[in-house]
């Protein structure tokens, strides 16, 4: 073995820069989801679309995150996580800019199906990267750290649409597509090859593909299938709040300008609580950190449903720094059940299905105001969504062992 192809020891890496790099792809990643929903006005307004072509719009750039987060995660784990984070920030980049030259919805839509493409082989590869940063020991502060991009990405986009004529729509694209392209070169030049593979490794991870699949899906089972159910029940919870909560806090009292402040405080308050909890999770209070956020999720839900009022702002707070804090702990188990040289796959594969909740999400809330349900209702029928997957994110952090998490200390 040459002395290039030799691993670095853990206190020769550049742990910080390789967490900064990974929290910048998912500010990136972040801003571009919520811009689909804060330019729906001025998208409305220049093109007329039927509720059915905005719905299409709505879904592309998900139906390609959830094709690209498999295809990327795969990928990575033959090739290397640098070169597809590179490749993904370029391209969902790239795709983001040329929104602002479509003059049609059909064009439109297919270019943000392209888009979601390049953002679905972001976000497993970060993940990873960030769980590999110190070697073989996971650490969920790091991956604390480096997700809560995508929830400040969203407050940034929100608040950029407050102050942004509607009309003006396209300039958020504009912003969405070359801060990911500035991303994708400090990536390259920047990211220190340890985040990657040497030949010889990705040469065997091609040869191994069956193998890697049986580690899934044959020794690793249960644990796989516990980690989708718990993560297509998460991301369907965040993805309604992140497109209905505005609505429904109005339904509970609150006016549109509230409304709209209270979902910036959401994702602030979550990137909060995933960085508290993903830091939590690399102590002894790990068990009774996940105890409360699992806990506290439902009785939040309770709470939102029961009570009307300006005190709802504040719950909805509270509830943004739960949910973000269940999906942090479910990546970090997810960093620790899967080896590293399958970590991509096994990452790409979860945030795949969890994909089809962010897709499934939305319609749900759709179907009971639909059918004359209220904002009450919508929040209670969550309550058994929210009390199953915190039922899994527990019973995963009880099948990692202690001493997993512990070995770097």
């Amino acid at each position: 073995m040459t002395a290039s192809a030799l691993p670095r020891p853990e206190a020769a890496r550049p742990v910080g820069l390789i967490i900064a790099l990974c929290l910048a792809a998912a500010l990136c990643e972040g801003f571009d989801i919520q811009i689909a929903g804060v330019s729906a006005a001025g998208i409305g307004r220049e093109f007329h679309p039927s509720p059915g072509a905005l719905g299409w719009f709505f879904s592309a750039a998900n139906i390609g995150l959830l094709i690209g987060a498999v295809i990327g995660g795969r990928l990575s784990d033959r090739i290397g996580r640098k070169p597809v984070l590179v490749a993904s920030l370029a391209v969902f980049g790239l795709f983001s800019l040329s929104t602002t030259l479509v003059h049609d919805m059909q064009t439109l839509t297919a270019v943000r199906l392209l888009t979601g493409l390049g953002l679905g082989g972001c976000m497993p590869n970060l993940i990873a990267a960030a769980a590999g940063a110190r070697g073989a020991t996971p650490r969920g502060g790091d991956i604390g750290t480096s997700y809560i991009g995508m929830p400040l990405g969203g407050a940034i986009a929100s608040l950029i649409a407050v102050v942004l004529p509607a009309d003006h729509w396209r300039q958020l694209f504009i912003v969405g597509g070359l801060t990911p392209l500035a991303a994708a070169a400090a990536m390259a030049a920047f990211m220190p090859s340890i985040v990657g593979r040497e030949p010889a490794q990705a040469a065997a991870a091609s040869r191994d593909t069956m193998r890697d699949l049986r580690e899934l899906f044959g020794g690793r089972l249960a644990q796989t299938a516990t980690l989708w159910i718990g993560l297509f029940l998460a991301v369907l919870t965040l993805h309604l709040m992140l497109n209905w909560l505005p609505l429904l806090l109005v339904a509970q009292g609150l006016t549109k300008s509230q409304a709209a402040l209270a979902q910036v405080g959401f994702n602030v308050a979550g990137s909060a609580g995933a960085l508290l909890v993903g830091r939590l999770l690399d102590t002894r209070a790990r068990r009774p950190a996940v105890v409360l956020c699992v806990s506290a999720l439902p009785l939040i839900l309770l709470s939102l449903a029961a009570i009307h009022g300006p005190a709802t702002a504040g719950l909805a707070m509270v509830l943004g720094a739960s949910l973000l804090a269940l999906q942090v702990i479910l990546f970090s188990v997810a960093g620790s059940i899967y080896a590293e040289r399958i970590r991509g796959t096994g990452l790409g594969a979860a945030v795949g299905v969890g994909r089809v909740g962010s897709i499934t999400g939305p319609a749900f809330a759709a179907v009971l105001l639909a059918s004359g349900g209220n904002s009450a209702q919508v929040l209670m029928g969550l309550l058994p969504i929210a009390v199953v997957a915190g039922i899994c994110a527990a019973a995963l952090t009880w099948r990692t062992p202690e001493g997993q998490v512990l070995a770097t200390h």
